[in-house]
């Protein structure tokens, strides 16, 4: 008989100069299960958590989707112990992309360029006592004012370890590039994202640009994709300042070695992976995640498109930059690159 996997944990915060450090352990064995008896307020129609819900079924007799997302936790297990080498200590700042529905007892990392916006009208539904019924009825730019929503961050540090220990963790993840140009071109290309171009068009332009007109470097709108490219594997743009959320790696978002992601939904099978996060919840009756217009989204072959004019050279640099994420969400290397 298996050995329970444990999931080490390694939690610090700051409390005026000094910093706490908090260790738990956390078991595939009884998830949910609180030391002392402890009972949570979110069980579901079942009586029992989505943790629990997930994890306590009858393990001989997995369904099609069950025995999908263990494939995906194992893989990324195993992702994480090939190729992560140091373990570090998560603070606070680290948590900012885990969104908490004390509900239903969910955690959600959020990730731009992958349904986000969505997600999160979804959890304002499911988080707002009532006054959300229709994710589709919340205007976008409301889905994303800083408040709506609660962050793991805004937690006490017991208060954080009680709910990475009992809540059911999910993200959802994408093919690396694809997600790529799709930030690409929702942010450089629409004339609407004045405050991108401004914030990144001009600083690109000035950088990567020989003899830049005036009026690119006064209204960076209209960078290239292979300018955008040089920006992202230029040292000194990390060196700067981190990488804006949009095109930052999912690892870096939502720290997927250290926090043990119960459920890793893909945006190549979205509408399939949110039904059965919301059926584990059993909030399924209560929203519907909104179907999205595929002929708009960025596709492989898009992509490739995209990649046509990058030389092999910073093909290659900008892999290794997103080599993580296609490690440890089992991508493959896209075959139009040309480095191999």
């Amino acid at each position: 008989m298996r050995k329970p996997k444990v999931y080490r944990m390694v939690l610090a915060t700051c409390v005026g100069s000094f910093i706490i450090v908090v260790f738990y352990f956390q078991s595939n064995l009884k998830p949910g299960a609180e030391q002392g008896g402890g009972r949570t307020d979110w069980q579901g129609k079942s009586g029992r958590s989505p943790l629990q819900t997930l994890y306590d079924g009858d393990q001989l007799d997995l369904s099609a989707a069950q025995l999908t997302h263990q494939g995906r936790r194992e893989l990324l297990e195993e992702a994480c112990h090939s190729y992560t080498r140091k373990r570090r200590v998560l603070i606070p700042e680290d948590l900012k992309h885990l969104i908490v529905d004390d509900q239903h007892g969910l955690l959600y990392c959020y990730v731009p360029k992958v349904a986000c916006t969505n997600w999160k009208r979804v959890m304002m539904v499911l988080t707002g006592d009532g006054r959300y019924h229709d994710p589709l009825k919340i205007p976008a730019n409301e889905a994303h004012v800083a408040g709506n929503l609660r962050t793991l961050s805004e937690y006490s540090t017991a208060e954080i370890n009680h709910r990475l220990r009992t809540y059911l963790k999910f993200v959802f993840v994408r093919e690396p590039f694809e997600r790529l140009v799709s930030a690409y071109r929702n942010k450089f290309t629409r004339s609407y994202n004045t405050a991108f171009h401004k914030r990144y068009g001009t600083k690109i332009i000035r950088r990567h640009r020989p003899n830049p007109r005036p009026e690119a470097l006064d209204r960076g709108n209209d960078v290239s994709f292979e300018e955008f490219v040089y920006y992202l594997v230029d040292p000194h743009t990390q060196r700067e300042e981190p990488f804006n959320e949009h095109w930052e790696r999912v690892h870096s978002l939502c720290h997927p070695c250290l926090i043990h992601y119960d459920v890793v939904g893909k945006y190549e099978t979205l509408e399939q992976d949110s039904h059965y996060v919301l059926q584990l919840a059993g909030a399924d009756s209560e929203v519907r995640f909104p179907s999205s217009a595929k002929s708009a989204r960025t596709t492989g072959d898009m992509a490739a498109q995209f990649f046509r004019n990058i030389s092999p050279f910073y093909q290659k640099k900008l892999y290794n930059l997103y080599k993580m994420d296609f490690l440890l969400f089992n991508y493959s290397m896209p075959a139009y690159l040309k480095f191999r």
